[in-house]
């Protein structure tokens, strides 16, 4: 059976480092404009891919760069001008535009077709094969059974979603975020009015002999407690095995726009599942185990996705809060690391810090560390808490100066 590779979002250098420190294989993110999180603002800069490149290589781990939004007229010198910046640094790209794809081929670059492109049949991938893609990304739409025969007849790689958000419109090409704010689903703008709160408005009318009406009355409802379209997350913790039995070269997780904590727990889940696997150890009670710790970061309610039928009973849901089993305060910042004693200090911004407390420290190179306090130091003085305000030292691996450090509070 094959190993898939595990495919983890970086939309920054920490969710980057703990994208690696997971166990990927492989990340994907993006450079500013032209990708699908081009409005969130976890996009890397042209001059951060030479330092993407070598902690990716160091670890082994590949890189991939989005561009896998529409391409307008008049745009086509910048994109090849990214791709030419991008093309030392990266071992693909990920495209959903017929000019962007042309502009690889032209400068003989990889590249992956993304799920964009609502590639769902073999036939597509074949062509998609023949224009030069070395991996498809299929449509979410696809069921298992139709995965694993599309695998069967493809000569090249193919890839598909495992856990994260669900777009409600077909593999996420949608107008609404375009017609009701004037930015674009389809240029990574999307603004997610499919998340919000919707009112209903029930009309009652009678009309006379001539179709004219004689009595209206008008009820407004709100729809459910959060929304109405919002899709559930798919988490496929619990038949990665089966994925895998389907040939899939590559599982994406879906968040770039997620923070660190996300990446890495969810990362790093995949990663044992899919080990799992591989050794014969794969078991509902580690499937149960595995989903409790991705529970912990920010989720919707869990489901199957499309994998096991079209359309799917509930697979809309009105879950637009997140349902995850801890949460994070912001404590504060490292201002110094003592490297000999295993020391950090910490000034306290925010949230207060106390022996025995759960805390994480994120960092561009650090990661996401997580960790117990087992004591608090100001100078000789042994604190049970530090407040706001104040500072203390605290036994800590290896973090840098300026990493974030925060209280994991249980829900």
């Amino acid at each position: 059976m094959r190993r898939a590779e595990i495919l983890a979002p970086a939309g920054d250098f920490t969710c980057l480092q703990a994208a690696i420190d997971a166990g990927a294989d492989a990340v994907y993110f993006g450079l500013g404009t032209f990708n699908m999180r081009a409005r969130s603002g976890v996009n890397f800069r042209e001059e951060d891919l030479p330092e993407v490149a070598r902690r990716c290589r160091t670890a082994g781990v590949k890189a991939y760069l989005a561009l896998n939004a529409i391409m307008f007229e008049g745009e086509v010198e910048e994109i090849e001008r990214l791709i030419n910046a991008a093309k030392p640094h990266v071992d693909a790209f990920i495209v959903s535009d017929w000019g962007v794809i042309d502009l690889c081929r032209r400068h003989g670059v990889a590249f992956h077709v993304s799920t964009q492109m609502s590639t769902s049949n073999s036939l597509a991938v074949a062509f998609l094969a023949a224009q030069g893609a070395s991996r498809v990304v299929l449509a979410r739409e696809c069921t298992l059974a139709e995965v694993a025969d599309i695998v069967a007849k493809s000569a090249i790689e193919v890839e598909c979603f495992v856990h994260g958000a669900q777009c409600v419109a077909e593999s996420g090409r949608c107008f609404m975020s375009h017609d009701v704010f004037g930015k674009s689903a389809c240029r990574g703008e999307c603004n997610q009015p499919c998340r919000r709160k919707f009112v209903v408005k029930a009309v009652d009318f009678f009309e006379d002999d001539e179709g004219n009406p004689i009595h209206e009355s008008n009820t407004s409802f709100v729809v459910g407690a959060h929304t109405v379209m919002s899709a559930k997350d798919l988490c496929s913790l619990g038949f990665i095995d089966r994925l895998m039995a389907a040939g899939i070269a590559s599982f994406k997780i879906e968040g770039r726009a997620r923070n660190a904590d996300y990446v890495r727990t969810v990362t790093a889940a995949y990663r044992r599942a899919v080990d799992a696997v591989a050794a014969g150890t794969y078991t509902p009670e580690l499937v149960a185990e595995l989903t409790q710790e991705v529970k912990k970061v920010f989720h919707r309610e869990f489901a199957d996705g499309l994998y096991f039928g079209r359309p799917g009973a509930g697979q809309f849901t009105d879950t637009e809060n997140s349902l995850s089993t801890t949460v994070k305060r912001h404590i504060g910042i490292v201002i110094d690391y003592f490297l000999k004693a295993g020391i950090a200090q910490v000034k306290v911004q925010d949230h207060a810090i106390s022996v025995g407390d759960t805390i994480q420290i994120h960092g561009p190179t650090t990661g996401v560390l997580e960790l117990e306090v087992g004591e608090l130091r100001r100078d000789e003085e042994i604190l049970r808490s530090a407040e706001r305000g104040t500072w203390a030292t605290l036994k800590a691996p290896r973090c840098r100066v300026g990493d974030k450090v925060f209280f994991v509070e249980r829900r």
